[in-house]
């Protein structure tokens, strides 16, 4: 695409963007920049200038890198290069930023963002500057690379032969990543510093394994579940309640509390076999809610909004990881820390997250998994073939929410307290969000989507404000992206001649 066409639809593109964050300035105006709040002397109003001016920047990019990318696909491999090399200019342009603001910190004692303090209005002024600059330096890289750049970087980009040793052994090199972690990061920050993300690590594996375990569910049997935190609320109370009333331990507990949860998974599975598609989804969805009322409503036995406190914590072997005599301290004849603590719950998380992951992988490839792969793909044709659609249906919500209530009562146990806030459908939107943007079916891909969701996210937690709208507009542009999900190849659990990845636009999803 030449450089006129390029002008001229960036041209219109600016245009269209700019009515349209010009609709959002008028609209945010009255409803995000005054914030009534109540007060002593009634009521006062708390004016919020710099989430409208957020607001309508990210409209306007947001409409103008749809403009230029997505809705006019011609000559994309031009404007995916120029967008490219405008991003890399943002990157490194906040990154000067940021490299400036610490050196005139450590010369002159103030740095930059100090001197603003909280002065919105200045910082919304350096990140229009910021934008300015990048720009410039993208117009000036434009200059200088052309399109001969782009060949050039489009040659110079390796071929997917080089990465294909990462798919045999990607996976090992994950495992012992992991399992180095808490090492690292000790070495690193030391045993205080380290532990908010050893915190963050349980958090993410967590999630990890129970995006593994919707995935059998969504992924490989076809059906669109959004009450799974219900099984994950099961199992926490499970553990929490038995552990209460009859005082029994983490390690008894465990079992018990995924077989409870696989037993509601087929409470929930009966009544809903003749359902399909959407209407799969409100009844799943109803039964997350139903669940999350009745721990709600159920004070004499649950504690209703007061929670269950004091769930005892897992031991090793029936050592206890506490300070004294009989502790993990004392007999392994280390100086107390409860760093200690920390790690055997990262380990425990990470051992359950494997066998959930191996346990998966097996069943895929027996007659079971068989029979959920074809179920996802045509139930009628499932039928013809004489599989038992019921008993199909039935052992995919059953094996996936076992792996819910096993999450769950590690959850109970790391946190020693639970409430029903912690489990309301927002949960269970992030699961299903983990695995569609990983990719429906690929158990690597919930890995990515995992970290990188939950971990990533994390850090953002200061800018609680902003966070949801960041969250939201990446899952667009993923989506937009890639629609299959992150990983959207396969490979079939049988073949005649070899096995080889399959493209996801191949397959159905979510259909059953």
């Amino acid at each position: 695409m030449s450089d006129t066409v390029f002008e001229s639809r960036l041209k219109a593109s600016l245009k269209d963007s700019g009515i349209a964050a010009a609709i959002t300035l008028a609209m945010a105006f009255m409803l995000a920049g005054m914030h009534t709040q109540i007060s002593i002397g009634g009521l006062s109003i708390d004016y919020r200038w710099a989430a409208v001016a957020v607001a309508t920047v990210v409209v306007f990019a947001g409409r103008l890198l749809l403009n230029m990318y997505v809705w006019r696909p011609e000559g994309s491999r031009t404007v995916t290069f120029r967008m490219v090399v405008l991003g890399l200019s943002i990157l490194a342009a906040t990154v000067i930023f940021y490299i400036a603001n610490q050196v005139l910190g450590t010369f002159s004692g103030v740095s930059p963002s100090e001197a603003a303090g909280s002065d919105e209005w200045l910082w919304i002024v350096i990140v229009a500057a910021l934008a300015v600059v990048a720009a410039v330096v993208a117009k000036v890289l434009f200059g200088l690379a052309g399109t001969s750049l782009s060949k050039g970087l489009s040659k110079a980009v390796p071929s997917r032969a080089v990465f294909a040793p990462l798919g045999k052994w990607g996976p090992l090199l994950l495992g012992v990543l992991a399992v180095d972690v808490p090492f690292i990061l000790i070495s690193w920050l030391g045993a205080r510093g380290s532990r908010q993300y050893l915190d963050l690590a349980i958090l993410v594996l967590t999630y990890i394994m129970l995006g593994w375990g919707l995935n059998i569910v969504v992924g490989l049997a076809g059906l669109l579940d959004l009450g799974y935190v219900a099984f994950y609320a099961v199992g926490a109370y499970s553990f929490a309640l038995l552990s209460q009333y009859f005082g029994l331990g983490f390690w008894m507990c465990l079992p018990l509390a995924g077989i409870l949860a696989g037993c509601w998974g087929m409470v929930l599975g009966y009544p809903v076999l003749r359902l399909r598609g959407d209407y799969l989804a409100i009844v799943t969805l109803a039964f997350g809610e139903i669940i999350r009322v009745i721990l709600l409503n159920w004070y004499d036995f649950t504690g209703g909004p007061d929670g269950i406190s004091g769930i005892p914590r897992p031991t090793l072997f029936g050592i206890e990881f506490k300070r004294g005599d009989g502790g993990f301290a004392d007999i392994f004849d280390l100086d107390y820390s409860s760093i200690h603590r920390i790690i055997f719950l990262y380990y425990l998380i990470l051992l359950l997250a494997l066998v959930t992951n191996f346990v998966t992988m097996r069943l895929r490839r027996l007659p079971m998994g068989r029979a959920w792969e074809a179920l996802r793909e045509d139930e009628i044709a499932c039928r013809s073939l004489g599989i038992n659609t019921t008993n199909t249906k039935l052992s995919a919500f059953a094996t996936g929410a076992m792996f819910g209530g096993f999450a769950g009562s590690f959850f109970a146990t790391r946190q020693g307290f639970i409430s029903p806030e912690s489990f309301t459908f927002m949960e269970s939107a992030v699961i299903l969000a983990i695995v569609v943007l990983g990719g429906l079916g690929s158990q690597i891909g919930v890995v990515i989507a995992a970290v990188v969701m939950i971990g990533g996210f994390e850090f953002f937690r200061d800018l609680q404000e902003y966070r949801m709208l960041v969250f939201g507009l990446l899952m667009v542009i993923i989506m937009v992206w890639k629609p299959r999900g992150l990983i959207s190849t396969r490979k079939p659990t049988i073949g005649l001649v070899q096995r080889t990845g399959i493209s996801a636009d191949m397959v159905q999803e979510g259909q059953g």
